[in-house]
């Protein structure tokens, strides 16, 4: 993990400066929470993690963050439903895809390396260049479905 963190840390340093901005301290503070989370989070809840460090961090700094951590490719949004955004880190984890339970709202990740051949084969039939993808499934964890 810490590796990962290095390599956030100097790909965050890269964009910021390409953005004209600096690696100030609660910025470094919010990509350490957000790179060290172990599953996925919203802006609050990154806001409450990042609060037990340095109360003085605020709601504002904290979504402004996120867009950059978004846009330099050290996180990726998700959106799983009910209207709030979720987070992953996306520096140093291989591409999955989600089921989410629309009952109790577990999200489970899972890897298939036969879907994502049929979508690269679709693609190529239909002459599109895939830059990524979300794949979200929708219903009920075993939990729901009992």
């Amino acid at each position: 993990m810490a590796d990962v963190l290095k390599e956030a840390e100097r790909k965050f340093t890269e964009f910021l400066e390409k953005q004209d901005l600096k690696l100030t301290s609660q910025r470094r503070a919010i990509l350490r929470e957000a790179v060290n989370a172990s599953a996925h989070f919203s802006a609050d809840q990154l806001l409450a993690f990042c609060k037990k460090k340095d109360p003085t961090i605020s709601k504002a700094t904290v979504y402004r963050t996120l867009e950059l951590l978004k846009d330099s490719g050290i996180l990726q949004e998700q959106d799983f439903g009910g209207g709030k955004k979720n987070y992953e880190r996306a520096i140093g984890v291989k591409h999955h895809d989600h089921f989410v339970c629309i009952r109790c709202g577990k999200i489970l990740e899972f890897e298939n390396d036969q879907i994502e051949h049929l979508q690269d084969a679709e693609a190529r039939k239909l002459d599109f260049k895939v830059v990524y993808h979300s794949l979200k499934l929708f219903g009920f964890c075993k939990n729901c479905n009992r």
